[in-house]
């Protein structure tokens, strides 16, 4: 029976914490958008760090969040009942930076039906984040995307939801 390599063990170990890492920021990223899009706020809160900020820009806007509670405050208000939303973030690019900091990139494919407005939204986006390790695990601590394809249109009548989560989860406002 050969001996173990001291280096080549204490390697092994760094790039098992690595995929280990990786896929808590997989999950991570999974559950802010399946939050988000099921009016869960407590825990898409939980998902940011406190100081977390963001920058998005669409075709026709573009957001800026300084905060968590500015952030989750105006996604609590736009996924209200007025609205059906899903949003899918796929082929993720995560770099572990060190044990506390992470990069990643995601690509987005969304499809949004605001009610009041009769407005279908779709298309993708680029996102790219970084991440933080706090003492309960790894958070979202910055986030921007910009739009790679938005395409916004008025049908001619709404379409026909047999179902719409967000209308009985989503924040209840008027209009």
């Amino acid at each position: 029976m050969s001996e173990i390599d001291p280096e080549a063990f204490a390697q092994l170990v760094r790039d098992v914490r690595i995929l280990k890492d990786i896929e808590a920021i997989k999950r991570l990223r999974y559950a802010y958008f399946r939050s988000m899009d099921t009016a869960q706020f407590d825990e898409f809160r939980e998902v940011l760090t406190p100081d977390f900020s963001a920058h998005y820009v669409g075709s026709s806007y573009e957001f800026f969040a300084s905060n968590r509670d500015e952030f989750v405050e105006m996604i609590s208000q736009s996924f209200s009942t007025n609205m059906a939303a899903t949003h899918q973030g796929h082929h993720p690019e995560i770099d572990i930076i060190d044990e506390t900091n992470a990069t990643g990139r995601w690509y987005l494919q969304d499809v949004v039906y605001k009610y009041h407005t009769n407005e279908l939204i779709y298309g993708t986006a680029i996102y790219t984040d970084r991440y933080e390790r706090r003492a309960d695990g790894w958070k979202i601590a910055y986030s921007e995307y910009y739009r790679v394809i938005e395409v916004i249109e008025f049908p001619p009548r709404p379409p026909k939801f047999v179902g719409h989560y967000l209308a009985t989860h989503g924040t209840k406002v008027d209009g």
